[in-house]
């Protein structure tokens, strides 16, 4: 069995579920919108997000689910995608998990407007069912996220960022939204409760783990989701080359920041670099403090009962960093 499948099964009906409402909280009068809509979903990932809410609220609860935990899932759900749609735009990209992006097929104007409908149609899915406690933590998550985007590109620029910085940067980026969907999770069933803390805390963690790996696809020479050294080419600063900045000597600091600001089109330089930063020690210093945040976030786990969904959140953790794309 797959590994997705096998974390999924505590919850499969649960998930069969959330399609159905899922789908129902993107519908409108428009005929356009339904069919991009209907687009998207029908092309959707693995929905790691709507797990991590439904397993940990069931983790906290004995088992129990309620219609504010499918509320919950499915605002994460649509103001993720609307995220992406707009991501798309921005970054100018045609493809999304293998198929046409939605400003590839509609073009930009319509793009921008789906990914403001969806937002819209989140935030009052929430407002409509007095969920105020899960729509803080999503406007919460929203604002960390843009926050995260733009401190990037303003680092990117200077190319000045140190470890404490790129923490920031993908807690804000990328952790801040799963540790969402794990505080969800818990507030869902147990509003007002340490669980919901406890479970953001969590997810934090996992997003962190996830992130440097994502970073450590970028110097691997397996045929992955994305190109290698494409971080490099669009100047982005991941930890095995701050790791490898700040233990060089000047003359190696100076030919690296001009390799990454000047030379990043040129291939064989790009190769250069990436083959510096392999042999200084970049890869195993990141894949040691991306296990430091999994063993953290095991250690949150391992406070909760035994369960089907405690031991899938722990696949899912474990998953996170040995995941090939």
């Amino acid at each position: 069995m797959k590994i997705v499948e096998q974390i999924k099964q505590p919850i499969a009906y649960e998930m069969e579920l959330f399609e159905q409402k899922f789908l129902l909280s993107m519908s409108s009068k428009v005929a356009l919108l339904n069919r991009i809509t209907t687009y998207i979903v029908n092309r959707k990932g693995k929905q790691m997000r709507p797990m991590f809410v439904f397993l940990v609220s069931k983790m906290v609860s004995h088992g129990e689910v309620s219609e504010r935990t499918y509320r919950g899932a499915s605002v994460i759900e649509l103001i993720h995608t609307a995220t992406l749609v707009h991501d798309d735009v921005v970054d100018d990209s045609n493809r999304r998990r293998g198929f046409f992006s939605v400003n590839a097929l509609w073009k930009n104007k319509i793009a921008v407007l789906i990914g403001d409908f969806l937002l819209s149609k989140g935030l009052l899915l929430s407002i409509d069912n007095n969920d105020f406690d899960l729509l803080k933590i999503i406007s919460i998550a929203v604002r960390e996220m843009s926050e995260g985007e733009l401190l990037q590109i303003e680092k990117a620029r200077k190319l000045d960022i140190t470890e404490a910085i790129y923490y920031e940067i993908i807690r804000q980026k990328t952790a801040t939204l799963i540790a969402a969907c794990c505080s969800l999770g818990a507030a869902s069933v147990k509003p007002e409760s340490e669980h919901v803390e406890v479970m953001r805390k969590f997810g934090e963690l996992i997003g962190m783990a996830f992130q440097v790996k994502d970073d450590l696809f970028d110097y691997s020479d397996d045929q992955i989701g994305k190109p290698t050294g494409i971080d490099i080419k669009e100047q982005k600063m991941t930890l095995p080359l701050i790791y490898v900045l700040n233990k060089a000597s000047k003359e190696d600091k100076k030919w690296l920041i001009n390799s990454i600001k000047n030379h990043n089109k040129d291939t064989k330089r790009v190769k250069q670099v990436i083959d510096y930063v392999k042999i200084n020690g970049g890869l195993d210093y990141a894949i040691l403090k991306m296990k430091e945040f999994q063993l953290e976030a095991i250690k949150i786990l391992d406070k909760y009962p035994e369960s089907d969904y405690k031991n899938s959140l722990k696949l899912m953790v474990d998953y996170v960093i040995d995941r090939k794309k």
